[in-house]
């Protein structure tokens, strides 16, 4: 029996385009082994979105994508918008998209390649073997906690103000979403806060631990966030997946991102109580090399594969393009970002031809 999903499409700006066509192409192909029949729509955000319409986010694009099982983002942004009225910038588009799906769970991996351990700043004993997953709440924290701004004080000194704030519910929503990521890994879950000075760190820890015992099967520990950041360097292994709030999964998760040494091949989710995730690759736009068949597709890829894992819970379809991706390093196959000697330069379009050479090889053994 055929299942059939609806999935928007935001190719956006710079490469978006290119690499998105890759993605598709790749979904379609595993779409077709599996029987599971993709019904396509595309829409405008970001620079392409104020180009055409004026504004970054237009209202057929929120309806469209709220009317969509998942949608596949590709990238924002670009030199040619950077001067423009903040509430007109791409990146804009990206915050109100979130808003109106109500996204507050960003999930990032970052996951050792062994093809390319070298990339990393670290060394290869420190980092082979890292399989990490960061959950950062999305939508509260110190970046919304009110009051904010900046104040005129009695002496006429000005005070910059934020506020870190979270609710139970904000903190159990989030939670209940890290719990359940870590039962589909390792089951091993570490809540990072900084309880020992912070008020809302403390309530956050009370939250999370009295949510472990609705999931027996997930090991919890806890780490203050100065600790973390250390131990991320120091030993990375020991970490499976990371729940923490908006500001310290800001940082975590792109320092996490780094032992990986090589952005170009990181995807990420962010997902909802309810309705259609978002999934995107880390990186960005690129425009220095849009239309040049340089860029690499297979963090879109993987965004792909994360969207069939945790957006449409299609495990097997999901394994199978990420063993695509696996195979087509094993072959030597690089794109320019990821390139070293010896190996084959492909480029955006060859990558794409690569991995579904694979994935149609795979469909015959």
């Amino acid at each position: 029996m055929t299942t059939q999903y609806r999935i928007t499409l935001l190719p956006g700006d710079g490469i978006g385009p290119e690499i998105m066509l890759v993605a598709v192409d790749v979904l379609k192909v595993v779409g077709k082994q599996l029987d599971i029949r993709f019904e396509f729509q595309e829409a405008l955000i970001g620079g392409a979105a104020i180009d055409a319409t004026g504004e970054p986010l237009p209202p057929t694009t929120l309806e469209m994508c709220k009317d969509s099982d998942a949608v596949l983002l590709a990238a924002i942004g670009g030199y040619k918008w950077d001067n423009l009225p903040r509430h007109l910038r791409p990146e804009t588009g990206l915050l109100g998209l979130r808003a109106g799906l109500g996204l507050f769970a960003n999930l990032r991996p970052a996951k050792i390649l062994p093809q390319l351990i070298d990339a990393s700043s670290l060394k290869p004993e420190v980092v082979d073997g890292v399989d990490i997953m960061v959950v950062r709440e999305l939508t509260g924290g110190v970046y919304f906690g009110q009051p904010k701004g900046i104040f005129t004080t009695e002496t006429g000194e000005k005070r910059g103000v934020n506020t870190m704030a979270y609710t139970e519910a904000e903190i159990d929503r989030i939670g209940r979403v890290a719990f359940e990521t870590a039962q589909k890994r390792q089951g091993k879950l570490c809540s990072v806060d900084k309880a020992n000075v912070l008020e809302v760190s403390q309530l956050w820890r009370d939250r999370i631990t009295q949510l472990a015992t609705e999931y027996p099967d997930v090991e919890l520990s806890h780490m203050y966030v100065d600790n973390a950041a250390m131990q991320l360097v120091r030993y990375p292994k020991q970490f499976d997946t990371i729940v923490t709030g908006n500001l310290f999964g800001d940082i975590l998760s792109d320092a996490a991102a780094m032992l990986t040494g090589s952005i170009g091949m990181l995807p990420s989710a962010s997902l909802g109580a309810s309705g259609p995730g978002v999934f995107e690759p880390v990186h960005g736009s690129a425009p220095d090399i849009a239309g040049q068949d340089k860029a690499n597709p297979l963090a879109q890829v993987l965004s792909a594969a994360m969207m069939l894992r945790y957006g449409l819970n299609q495990p097997i379809a999901a394994d199978r393009i990420e063993n695509a991706v696996l195979q087509v390093l094993d072959r030597g196959d690089r794109t320019g970002d990821i390139m070293s000697p010896g190996m084959n330069l492909l480029g955006c379009q060859a990558m794409g031809e690569a991995l579904i050479e694979v994935l149609s090889v795979e469909l015959t053994q």
